[in-house]
């Protein structure tokens, strides 16, 4: 008797023993009873060409955990045309799903032979990182801004004014009011729409015709326009305390923002009080 309740003893400790993992000590879940899919990188950080012109090598962030994370990483070229080489960035994962333990990120490499030398033409990958070999420290390849590979000259143009624009982080659809331009410092005015939907006749006010806006100064710097403050006061005081140097002669004749425009709110009351004494008191604002 004594040695069947042994024997069933060890069974149960056995089977315990059993629901426990081999090394998964931190609950993640074995990567390979987990589903694989197809993703792309988090991030392009870098791209670089070898002598021969064609072996490109291209620098991204994909998942990484204790398990394993990344599968087949290989980069393609999907297209070549209009001066343009297109290449794309894919790998397998698991890690849409959080079980995986793929919740942090390194740095990974792949390789891909062009059709071509690249030459002058734009390397884009994944859809919205362009590189190219002008005025790149080869082998690095250039990484292009927003304004793409060949931006234009810092000035008085309609092209340069879009620059200032994407700089000062303006809402879409902003349109730009004025401008007050002498190549090395500039004034822009926006104002962009608000309200009911456009072509909506039963709003009031009418759909698109509510409008706000801003005034931004700035001044100019080789990679382009950079914003030095922005204010809806009239005249020069504002934009000369946070850079001196601003010429007199572009801010001098600004009048202030209509109040429609850029409207003034009162910081919110710090009163919390609903005793009638403490209503009606005058509030420190109040005071003379």
């Amino acid at each position: 008797m004594l040695a069947a309740l042994c024997a069933l003893a060890a069974v149960l400790l056995l089977s315990a023993c059993g629901t426990q993992l081999a090394g998964s000590t931190d609950g993640a879940t074995p990567t390979g009873s987990l589903p694989w899919t197809l993703a792309s990188p988090s991030r392009v950080t870098g791209a670089q060409l070898a002598d021969d012109q064609r072996t490109l090598t291209v620098s991204v962030r994909v998942p990484d955990g204790k398990q394993p994370c990344v599968r087949a990483l290989k980069a393609a070229v999907t297209d070549s045309a209009n001066n343009t080489v297109w290449v794309q960035i894919t790998f397998s994962s698991p890690s849409g799903d959080r079980h995986s333990g793929c919740t942090g990120e390194r740095t990974a490499s792949t390789r891909v032979r062009l059709p071509a030398p690249l030459g002058k033409q734009r390397l884009v990958v994944d859809y919205d990182n362009q590189f190219t070999t002008d005025g790149a420290k080869l082998p690095a390849l250039r990484l292009c801004g927003e304004l793409g590979c060949h931006p234009p000259a810092t000035g008085c143009t309609t092209a340069s004014y879009e620059q200032a624009e994407i700089a000062a982080d303006v809402p879409a659809h902003t349109y730009r009011d004025a401008e007050h331009c002498d190549g090395k410092w500039l004034v822009l005015d926006f104002s962009w729409r608000t309200g009911p939907v456009c072509g909506d006749t039963t709003a009031s006010p009418a759909g698109c015709a509510s409008r706000l806006g801003d005034r931004w100064f700035f001044r100019a710097k080789p990679a382009g326009w950079a914003p030095i403050t922005s204010s809806a006061a009239g005249g020069c005081k504002v934009v000369q305390r946070a850079e001196p140097a601003f010429p007199t002669s572009l801010c001098s004749g600004l009048a202030p923002l209509s109040a429609s425009l850029h409207p003034s709110y009162p910081p919110p009351s710090t009163s919390t009080s609903t005793s009638p004494s403490a209503s009606a008191s005058p509030t420190r604002s109040q005071l003379p």
